[in-house]
């Protein structure tokens, strides 16, 4: 296979992932483990395979800013580097939509999350926590810290 083409059957894994955690039922389990389990294996086992193959060849490392771009210098590096970013945001997806629903946040609410955490990881973590925090305080102050599940 090309790098062309490993793109983009990566692409469209974590996608068919994001398009469950978006629009598919929550009630079933096994559709479930799609985005949060067996997506992300999957495209960890592609990312194994180029960096265990290429890893060595780059002479870069992680000590330095430098050492990283060297890394990346290689397009089978690049790739694992992408591969990474598509695997870990998707199971950050899955498990913010989980913490999310456990606290009855709608899933049109969640869609503003994922579609961060897709693009933006760390800004659908933060949006999500802001979210998740303001309904658990509002629970909290109506109800009493007995009705909140955490």
């Amino acid at each position: 296979m090309t790098l062309d083409q490993v793109f983009s059957i990566t692409g469209t894994i974590a996608m068919a992932g994001w398009v469950i955690l978006a629009v598919a039922p929550r009630r079933w389990p096994l559709l479930n483990a799609l985005p949060r389990l067996v997506l992300p294996a999957v495209l960890s086992l592609f990312y194994a395979a180029y960096i265990f193959a290429f890893f060595a060849e780059s002479g870069g490392g992680y000590d330095s800013l430098a050492d990283v771009r060297q890394l990346f210098t290689l397009d089978e590096l690049l790739l694992a580097g992408w591969i990474h970013y598509l695997a870990f945001d998707l199971m950050i997806g899955a498990y913010l939509a989980d913490r999310l629903d456990r606290v009855g946040i709608g899933r049109l609410l969640q869609l503003p999350v994922l579609a961060a955490t897709l693009f933006f990881g760390p800004v659908g973590v933060i949006l999500a926590l802001c979210m998740e925090g303001s309904v658990r305080f509002v629970s909290f102050n109506t109800r009493g810290l007995a009705h909140v599940r955490v």
